[in-house]
Order: C-alpha cells, then sequence, then structure tokens
C-alpha cells in the first residue's frame, strides 16, 4: 500500500475471490461457476452490428432487460435492478442500508459482507451459526439493523424455509432485510414474492451461477419501489453505465432461454447428489446442500492437506482457513465426468493415506 491510502482502510481485509491457475489445466471445482455453456441462442446473440455499437454508451436504465425479468418473475419493471453483478448489489446495499444502524450477517458465509461493512464503516455484527451450520432465524428477529443472509449460505450450502425469512422480515420493520438468492435455483425457495407483501425485503440475485453467465458479470435484485429507487440512486451517483451493452444483450437472451437453464440446474442437482453419496461411502462428512455446490471433510485426511492433494492431481476445490470449518472443503458440482474424475481422485489419496 502507498502512504497516500486513507487511514481507515489500512486494517481492511479484501476480499480473496477463488484462484485462477494457469499453469496447468485444472477441473475448477472451486468457484462455483456452471460447468455448462450458455444456452444456444445466448451463445449467438452478439453480432458485428453489436460490437461496432460500443462506441456508444450503454442504456443505463436497462429498459429491455428489467422488461424481460418483471414478466419472467410477474412483478413491475420499477421492481427491478439491475447492475454489474450480485456483488455490486449488495455493496450498494451496505452503503444505502447499513450505516445508520448497522448490520448483521452470519459470521460462516459470503466473505464480502465483511469486506463491504469494512469499507463503509457499517457496524456489523457477525452472529455464528448453529452447531450444525445451520442459521438460526431467532438470531435475527427484531434486530433492527440491516439483515444480510445468504440463502442458500455459502460456503455451507444449507437453507432456511420461507416462513422463517418472513419472520426475520416482519420483525424488522425499520431496516431492510436483504436475501441474497445467488444459489437458490438449485434447491431453495425464493422469498421474492414477499417483496409484494413488505416494504423492506431486497431479493439479490446473480446470472452467474445458474444462467453460466459468471464472466459476463450480471446481477439483478427483485424489491419494492422504494429499495429500488434507492439503489437506482446510489448506482446514478456513482457508474449509471456499469452494464456494458454486450453483457446486457446476453443477459436478454438468458432470460429467453429459461427452459434451458432449468434442465441444467437439474442435472447439476442430480449429480450433487450423486456425489454427496459416492463421499458419504468414503465416510465423508457432508452437508445438506441447496446450491451447486457441496461442503464436505473427512477424518482421513486434513481439510488443507486434501485442498493441496487434489490440485496436484489436477482439480481445484476452495479450502478456508477459519478455525471452525478448517476441515472442510467447499467442492463445485461440475458435469458427471468432472465429478467421477474428482471421486477417483480422492479414492486414490485416501489409498495413499492407508
Amino acid at each position: 500500500m502507498s502512504r497516500y491510502l486513507s487511514k481507515r482502510y489500512n486494517d481492511m481485509d479484501a476480499y480473496v475471490p477463488g484462484e485462477q491457475p494457469r499453469d496447468m489445466d485444472y477441473i475448477k471445482l472451486n468457484t462455483n461457476e456452471s460447468p455448462y455453456p450458455p444456452a444456444p441462442q445466448v451463445i449467438s446473440a452478439l453480432s458485428g452490428e453489436d460490437v461496432s455499437l460500443l462506441r456508444l454508451y450503454s442504456d443505463p436504465t436497462c429498459k429491455v432487460l428489467k422488461e424481460k425479468l418483471a414478466a419472467l418473475y410477474g412483478v413491475k419493471a420499477e421492481n427491478i435492478f439491475v447492475s454489474n453483478g450480485s456483488d455490486d448489489i449488495l455493496n450498494f446495499a451496505f452503503f444505502a442500508f447499513g450505516k445508520d444502524k448497522g448490520a448483521c450477517f452470519p459470521d460462516i458465509t459470503y466473505g464480502f459482507y465483511k469486506v463491504f461493512a469494512q469499507l463503509h464503516g457499517v457496524d456489523a455484527q457477525q452472529i455464528p451459526l448453529k452447531e450444525d451450520f445451520s442459521v438460526d432465524y431467532e438470531d435475527y428477529i427484531g434486530k433492527g439493523r440491516l439483515v444480510v443472509i445468504a440463502n442458500p449460505n455459502a460456503p455451507t450450502g444449507m437453507s432456511i424455509p420461507l416462513w422463517q425469512i418472513e419472520e426475520i422480515v416482519k420483525t424488522n420493520p425499520d431496516t431492510v432485510v436483504v436475501i441474497d438468492e445467488a444459489y437458490v435455483d438449485f434447491g431453495g425457495e425464493s422469498c421474492y414474492r414477499l417483496t409484494e407483501k413488505y416494504d423492506n425485503l431486497l431479493v439479490v440475485r446473480t446470472f452467474s451461477k445458474s444462467r453460466c453467465l459468471a464472466g459476463g458479470r450480471l446481477g439483478y435484485a427483485i424489491g419494492p419501489e422504494g429499495i429500488i429507487a434507492d439503489l437506482e440512486k446510489i448506482k446514478y451517483s456513482t457508474n449509471p453505465y456499469n452494464v456494458n451493452r454486450l453483457t446486457a444483450t446476453l443477459g436478454e437472451a438468458t432470460v429467453d432461454a429459461e427452459e434451458y437453464y432449468r434442465e441444467r440446474c437439474a442435472e447439476i442437482i442430480s449429480t450433487r447428489e450423486w456425489t454427496k453419496k459416492e463421499l458419504e461411502k468414503l465416510s465423508f462428512t457432508v452437508l445438506e446442500s441447496d446450491a451447486n455446490f457441496i461442503f464436505a471433510k473427512t477424518d482421513a485426511v486434513r481439510g488443507e492437506d486434501m485442498y493441496a492433494l487434489l490440485k496436484k492431481k489436477g482439480i481445484l476445490v476452495r479450502h478456508f482457513g477459519a478455525e471452525r470449518i478448517k476441515d472442510y472443503n467447499r467442492i463445485t458440482i461440475g458435469t458427471k465426468e468432472q465429478m467421477e474424475a474428482f471421486v477417483k481422485a480422492v479414492k486414490e489419496i485416501i489409498g495413499e493415506k492407508e
């Protein structure tokens, strides 16, 4: 760091993204990307004319994309916010809704929440997960703070039911509740319909996971008009053109290909359950997951060692060093062939240790 950086940021721990090594050809099971390509109509959506129009700014309102998303979910365009990935929206939410009364979120969850709180000087309360790594909804009743919950949670993959989310929302009427549904399409229960009933709920979603568009950087939120207007104000005060022209076009084509993505999600869910059973046959502890990943450990090999040994075999998984979860690894669900290769490698590692 230089001597010019504001002192308030000296102790901030930046988010560490999943590694993207280039030293060999890996099976990437470490960053929760989809193993499948976008739908054929998405791949063919861009033309030479689209590229030539890059000389012009993109539509800051994302009008067409908003209208398509609104039609898909049965809400109004005024209930949709579109931005440069869901991380962008979460960043805006901490900035807009967390400063006055503080925020709270689980202690084991998406690492960016803590970073955004530090970045914006938000007083953050990190609430421990229960012993089984589930979120106890009662911990969030009447908090009077910005509440941020990933549902399903990451890195655990576990969900809480809709009625518990509603209890959290209705008992915090004077603060915003953000439900991060990045992984909801893999088995969770979306709460976006509650935005019609409560004016303090923001549901954040992404094209990165179930919509096979992680490299496109596109996210959206569903919420009451007031909260969406707040986010628009922040967007127009920072970077109104934050969704580029090409990504918006790809996003529009993605919404039109809903059936394709439902089929891909079903494949991932099936492969996830197969992988879970195979690991349990090897005496792994595997948490229940509604996401496109599983969180697993074995007594045979330390979590960090399993990560390193898999990497040597050309397979990347994600290891976290926090004390409570250091024995676990988060394993993204790839294709059936990729997961068969993963299980084979795990068997070899365990065999070598015995």
